[in-house]
């Protein structure tokens, strides 16, 4: 009993400490996540929207890019919405590059992530816009003349944010957030401490740091399981970078770890059939790999 109990105390220190460190960053980026949702995300959509029938080129990718990661919706949220702009006569190119950037990143992890320092938020912004035009430029390059998604039976979806009274407003999607990444933001810090006491961090340093390719493959391929919410995996991210994660680790993760996401497989699989999503899948750890090595290769320069 006072071997378990030595270890509860310890591991509520680590958890303490670290709750401490980043539960403002979590408020704050709730507070911004639900602020953008209610007040901002129909400007956004119809900023997306106005680029439809203008002569854009390759700047329409650019612009669909950054819009998705302005937009808040998660990925069950942006297919409904993709396919009424798709109905509505949007190139398929500025589609993925939008929904792929709207997969990886929001206004709420971007004030999540940056828990993780400076160059490590820059480094997810970056990454992240990058691969959302990626992703447009190769839908426009070998998808021209033939559909790449298929929207059929999606409808647009129907706004929660309807009470009247602009305040409540707010509020209930504040209550609808802590409830949707609450529990996930305290399983990822008791992980955090479970790591932090039982894992060495000259174990960490050997499975993620360095530029080592290895380490980047390593952290890509265990976005695949771990990510459940980005918010749960911003603890785990900020222990793991303290123990010797390279900053490639930790870009390749955060770009495998969303686009991999079960419930985001789901609806992806449904829109783009199985020989697309396969290309999909083949895509993303690509792109994750090379970011991470590129990262790495910058960072050590």
């Amino acid at each position: 009993m006072d071997i378990l109990r030595r270890e509860l105390i310890y591991l509520w220190y680590y958890f303490s400490v670290q709750f401490e460190q980043i539960f403002g960053w979590w408020v704050l980026g709730m507070a911004i996540g639900s602020a953008v949702s209610v007040f901002a995300k129909d400007a956004i959509h119809r900023a997306f929207r106005s680029l439809q029938g203008k002569r854009l080129g390759l700047f329409g990718i650019l612009a669909a890019s950054a819009l998705g990661i302005a937009s808040p919706l998660c990925m069950y949220g942006a297919i409904p919405i993709a396919a009424s702009f798709s109905r509505g006569g949007m190139k398929d190119d500025w589609l993925a590059a939008f929904m792929m950037s709207s997969i990886l990143l929001n206004p709420q992890l971007i004030v999540y992530s940056a828990a993780l320092g400076g160059t490590v938020l820059a480094v997810r912004i970056v990454s992240c816009f990058l691969c959302g035009i990626t992703a447009g430029l190769l839908v426009r390059f070998f998808y021209r003349d033939r559909p790449f998604f298929n929207f059929t039976g999606f409808d647009e979806p129907k706004s929660r944010d309807t009470d009247p009274n602009i305040i409540l407003r707010y509020f209930k999607n504040l209550w609808r957030n802590v409830k949707a990444t609450g529990l996930y933001f305290l399983m990822g810090i008791l992980l955090s401490a479970l790591f932090q006491r039982y894992v060495p961090a000259e174990a960490m340093t050997a499975l993620f740091g360095g530029n080592e390719a290895l380490g980047v493959l390593m952290a890509a391929t265990i976005g695949v399981p771990l990510y459940a919410c980005g918010g749960g995996t911003i603890p785990l991210l900020q222990q793991w970078l303290w123990d010797g994660m390279s900053v490639g680790s930790a870009a390749s993760f955060m770009l495998t770890g969303p686009s991999t996401k079960i419930t985001n497989l789901g609806a992806l699989k449904i829109v783009l059939g199985i020989r697309r999503f396969l290309l999909y899948l083949a895509y993303v750890m690509l792109f994750s790999l090379a970011a991470g090595l590129i990262v790495n290769a910058i960072v050590s320069l």
